[in-house]
């Protein structure tokens, strides 16, 4: 008979319950963790066979949605759950962020977390629950030193912070904030706002620390009850990068004023780099021969003599890798209207060794990205954002194919980041999918795609409120100091302690994201990035308005034109027509695409601004209102015995009677043999009664 362990908490207006000891019990750990209807699973294993292949931890995890979480079966050919939607890939990153830094740095042995979402309830999302589970998981895994950790999403509604949103409240909510920590300090901060200002943020941050320090002692208090007495059960292999003091000796005198000298030289990112691994493969070679040491305890060993250079040399002289000071930002060159206009808009932004070719390609509602999402319900997405980051962009050989989870995070940092500025789908009717191809990287990528995606959409016409930039901000520390680096660069984010992204505007910050390699940053660094990123993101921004600052009045010739025009819901089914017959003839004869929303409002597309005019002059007719009193012409459609059935330009019927037809009143029923179908006739109308039925007099011009 299984037994299972049941915790629960409050948190805010909602209650947490955690089980263990009933499921997946071959795992090192496991949880079910739910909030009201929304139901996950949470399986943490960890590998005990010894490996020397790793010089990182090899952490892995996968966020997984089932569709019979909602009672559905998946729309695919095989029906079942395939290849992670972009959805799950970005959860699945936002979880490893949260608790990489929590673990060992020594420690190599494989760890795998899977997450399954099996009942959902709609209001409440699993990304906020499945953070507190993984951290419940770890805390009773048997794994040491993993520090206990908390999560909060932060909603700012009418001015307030609220804690655990519902979806529906979100649709309110200038402010969507995922922090988790620890109690020492942030770890991981993800935002998506509407041009907030870096003071509302800093508090809404420090708000979600205070309240997720109550999950942080609730799970305390789950791992004293729950814990596995299993530490003898795992066998922990470390990287051990503690080198006897002949080999250290060694190396530093050997190597370490080549390593210095080539820092020195504030070579190019791809000449540093083919210098460095040179001399890396020779310490290698001869380490190995004179003193039988694994390759990848050599290169952990040569990379903390670069953190070491990198950052004494801050510390002494205020210069960095590439010669700039802590504030200064790289050279940038921008080209609006790079590929000629069949590309609907295009920029190359380049900001020292890196640089992103962004294009807008412009499309109608049919071009929408549709989603079968758990929470939000069946949708449609008329803004598509894709990042490219091929191996020739670094200098090396690699798979070309599906896009990798880096990929698919790094676009939808950048999207979230541009859409606070993007018009109304009611007053720019086009679909809008924005691709962003590095073809150089040294660092800040996707800051440069956001960029280069601002530019591209004023080249493409498309009216954006301004621009938008975005600029990567690190932290190096020396001898208990710590150096805000602005604009990184690849080798200071690889040294570094944190790689903080944010986005925004002139009148505030559109998206954020923070992620630390250390276990946590303090309130007061954390203010001082902010501000600091807020110098660069304006000194980026007048680097691009001088360039462009107001879209293009025109978009591109071959870009399809949409025209929108509203009508009454009711008389949609007239522009349709029975079986479509109205709709159909109208795209066949003017050569252009006509899409009705529910709401009354029609796109009209095509590329004859003279078609389009007919198709408006047509459905003005067909939805206009009939008035009595008024002459109308009109076709015979039917003929029977009592009288004649006429159709109107808006696609209703009305009956003119024999008694309306016949002459000085003598009754004559061959009256009507005058007449045929398909005639065009002018008829008066007399009556209009509460069922529509409209009566007609015959009229003669």
């Amino acid at each position: 008979m299984l037994k299972n362990n049941i915790f629960e908490f409050l948190y805010g207006n909602l209650k947490i319950k955690l089980e263990t000891n009933i499921i997946a019990r071959q795992s090192t750990a496991s949880v079910i963790a739910s909030i009201g209807d929304t139901v996950i699973i949470v399986t943490l294993v960890f590998n005990n066979e010894l490996n020397n292949e790793y010089d990182f931890l090899p952490l892995s995890v996968y966020y997984q949605e089932k569709y019979y979480s909602i009672g559905k079966i998946p729309g695919s050919f095989f029906r079942r759950e395939g290849r992670s939607s972009d959805v799950e890939v970005i959860i699945s990153r936002l979880i490893d962020r949260c608790i990489r830094p929590l673990f060992n740095k020594n420690i190599i042995n494989e760890v795998q977390i899977v997450i399954n979402v099996i009942s959902v309830d709609p209001e409440i999302t699993a990304d906020i629950l499945s953070i507190i589970a993984v951290s419940a998981v770890l805390s009773i895994s048997g794994i040491p030193n993993i520090e206990f950790l908390g999560a909060a999403r932060i909603g700012y509604i009418n001015n307030k912070f609220v804690l655990n949103p519902t979806i529906s409240d979100m649709y309110n909510s200038k402010l969507n904030l995922v922090v988790a920590g620890t109690i020492e300090g942030i770890t991981v901060i993800d935002i998506s706002c509407d041009n907030l200002g870096e003071k509302i943020l800093l508090d809404a941050i420090y708000y979600g620390y205070t309240k997720y320090l109550n999950v942080i002692n609730n799970i305390k208090l789950f791992s004293s009850y729950y814990k596995k007495n299993n530490l003898n059960d795992l066998n922990f292999s470390y990287l051990n990068i503690k080198l006897s003091d002949k080999v250290t000796k060694y190396i530093y005198k050997n190597y370490f004023d080549k390593i210095y000298n080539i820092y020195d030289l504030k070579l190019s990112k791809k000449y540093r780099t083919i210098k460095l691994n040179f001399l890396k493969q020779d310490l290698i070679y001869n380490l190995k021969n004179i003193y039988n040491i694994e390759s990848n305890l050599i290169e952990k060993k040569f990379q903390l003599i670069e953190q070491e250079i990198v950052s004494s040399n801050i510390f002494l002289t205020g210069n960095r890798i590439d010669g700039r000071k802590i504030n200064d930002i790289r050279d940038i060159d921008i080209k609006i209207g790079f590929l000629p206009k069949r590309v609907h808009g295009s920029a190359l932004f380049t900001r020292g060794d890196t640089q992103a070719l962004v294009t807008v390609t412009l499309g109608t509602a049919k071009d929408a990205q549709n989603f079968n999402d758990l929470f939000l319900g069946d949708r449609t997405d008329n803004f598509i954002f894709h990042y490219n980051f091929p191996p020739y962009s670094v200098g090396e050989i690699g798979n070309i194919g599906v896009p990798k989870r880096r990929e698919i995070g790094h676009g939808y940092l950048a999207k979230k980041g541009i859409f606070p500025v993007l018009p109304n789908n009611k007053d720019f009717a086009y679909t809008i999918r924005i691709v962003s191809d590095i073809l150089e990287s040294n660092g800040s990528s996707s800051m440069a795609s956001v960029c280069g995606a601002s530019l591209a959409l004023m080249d493409a016409g498309v009216p954006i409120k301004c621009n938008v930039a975005g600029i990567a901000m690190g932290l190096l520390k020396y001898k208990h100091n710590d150096f805000i680096l602005s604009d990184i660069i690849g080798d200071e984010d690889r040294l570094g302690d944190m790689d903080l992204k944010v986005i925004g505007t002139y009148n505030g910050i559109t998206a954020l994201q923070m992620d630390m390699k250390v276990k946590n940053i303090s309130f007061d660094l954390i203010e001082k990035s902010l501000y600091r990123a807020k110098d660069s993101r304006l000194f980026i921004l007048n680097k691009m308005n001088k360039v462009i600052n107001k879209n293009n009045i025109d978009i591109s010739p071959f870009a399809p034109k949409i025209f929108l025009h509203k009508i009454d819901v009711n008389k949609i089914k007239y522009v349709i027509g029975k079986k479509g017959s109205v709709i159909k003839k109208l795209t066949e004869d003017y050569n252009c695409l006509i899409e009705i929303e529910d709401n009354g409002l029609i796109k009209i597309i095509s590329s004859n601004k003279s078609d389009v005019n007919n198709v408006l002059n047509i459905i003005n007719k067909i939805t206009k209102n009939l008035v009595i009193g008024n002459i109308y012409k009109v076709k015979i459609i039917k003929i029977l015995n009592f009288g004649i059935f006429v159709l109107f330009d808006n696609g209703k019927e009305g009956l003119l009677h024999i008694s309306k037809i016949i002459k000085n009143n003598n009754f004559n029923k061959n009256i009507l043999h005058g007449f045929k179908i398909g005639q065009i006739i002018f008829v008066k109308i007399i009556n209009i009664d509460i069922n529509g039925k409209i009566k007609l007099n015959l009229h003669k011009l």
